[in-house]
């Protein structure tokens, strides 16, 4: 399955306890568009967040994010990687 990268660019602030309560409301919901979320990472200072997942299709991952209540600014797949 594709991997995708999405980023959020308005959580300036952000806590280690708020991204963990955004991230399980992800998995919450995550198995109604087939999407297996990773991991997701913070930057408090710029308000940059950004996911990993697994996922049929960049909407896939949209839609999850907007139905948890905070869509993605940007989702990009990740064909490549290095080991």
């Amino acid at each position: 399955m594709p991997e995708f990268m999405d980023v959020h660019t308005s959580m300036k602030g952000v806590t280690q306890e708020a991204l963990h309560e955004a991230h399980q409301a992800d998995l919450a919901i995550q198995a109604d568009e087939e999407v297996n979320f990773k991991h997701a990472w913070a930057d408090p200072d710029s308000g940059m967040v950004f996911c990993l997942s697994e996922a049929p299709s960049a909407d896939a991952v949209r839609k999850i994010h907007e139905r948890a209540g905070h869509p993605a600014d940007q989702v990009y797949e990740v064909p490549v990687q290095a080991v």
